[in-house]
């Protein structure tokens, strides 16, 4: 994992663990639904972070017999388990607290400010973690708009943190406005609404995470801008006429696989072929330093080649 997910993924962890434990002392004492909601939110986003984590160390296995390209992709298997939490544990379970409170309303009797004083409080840690978040993102995002950024990145880390802490904070200020509805009306209607609300919220940020990991896991290629990279330099090698096809993909964040066809001169000997593999493979590495898994296949090139054969950096896809 990069030094930047890392760090995220632990911030977010503190951060996690402080709120829950505060959260359900909170909801020990007022039995608010959107506080219970908010608790096990946070539960589970502390369960994620560690399942983030031990993703990244899984990954890091040497290959064996039977992974001869290694456990990279292992990090987005984590990651789309903890869509899988973040969906059932968290969204799942917020909107049966939330029908159960809407079907028998009772007000916040006990204690009646706490939640507030609590969930004041998670806002401004859950802050401190999305800025932590967000600072380790940019280091890496360069001009792309957030949602270009989540949508192509190929580590899961920091896409997941940035959206489970924006969840967060939007679900606190849900839970928030539900509980001082209640506490000023004295309706725990408004407190189980709440807890739809953030029920609602948990499972759309986890069916999008779900769909992004899934087309990870299926696996992506190299980014536009890094392909654009290897087409250079390949083009630009000694030796090589063209280059005919193409194909990447990412075996895990920071590990590309590259096959392609590059056409050689027809009078060129086995000799002066090798050694033009040899310099176009030393160019890739050294243009997209991601690129661990080379295969270079010599062809001449000719005319007959259909479109799709011939080189192209296509638009990065939508999932």
């Amino acid at each position: 994992m990069a030094g930047g997910g890392n760090k995220a993924v632990v911030a977010a962890l503190l951060a996690n663990t402080g709120i829950a434990i505060t959260k359900f002392a909170a909801w020990g004492l007022t039995q608010s639904a959107s506080m219970l909601a908010e608790s096990i939110h946070s539960l589970a986003d502390a369960g994620n972070q560690v399942l983030l984590l031990v993703g990244s160390k899984r990954a890091k296995r040497e290959a064996d017999e039977l992974h001869q390209f290694g456990f990279g992709r292992e990090r987005y298997v984590y990651s789309f388990i903890v869509a899988i939490v973040l969906f059932s544990v968290g969204g799942l379970f917020a909107l049966y607290e939330g029908w159960h409170k809407v079907h028998d309303p009772h007000g916040i009797d006990n204690w009646k400010w706490v939640p507030v004083a609590v969930l004041v409080a998670a806002i401004v840690m859950e802050s401190l973690s999305f800025r932590t978040a967000i600072v380790e993102a940019n280091k890496i995002r360069g001009h792309v708009s957030w949602a270009k950024f989540i949508r192509n990145a190929r580590s899961p880390e920091l896409p997941v943190i940035l959206l489970e802490d924006f969840a967060a904070l939007t679900g606190l200020v849900l839970a928030l406005i539900g509980v001082v509805l209640t506490l000023v009306t004295g309706n725990g209607l408004f407190d189980g609404l709440g807890s739809m609300a953030i029920g609602v919220l948990l499972v759309v940020v986890a069916i999008f995470l779900a769909i992004e990991m899934k087309s990870l896991l299926l696996g992506e290629s190299a980014t536009r801008e890094a392909q654009q990279k290897i087409v250079d330099a390949i083009e630009s090698t000694p030796g090589v006429q063209r280059l005919i096809h193409l194909k990447s993909l990412h075996l895990g964040p920071e590990e590309l696989l590259i096959a392609a066809k590059i056409g050689v001169a027809s009078t060129a000997d086995s000799a002066a072929v090798a050694e033009t593999i040899d310099a176009a493979e030393r160019a890739i590495r050294a243009a997209e330093p991601m690129s661990i898994h080379v295969y270079l296949e010599p062809d001449i090139y000719h005319e007959n080649y259909t479109p799709e054969e011939r080189p192209a950096v296509p638009e990065a896809p939508s999932h």
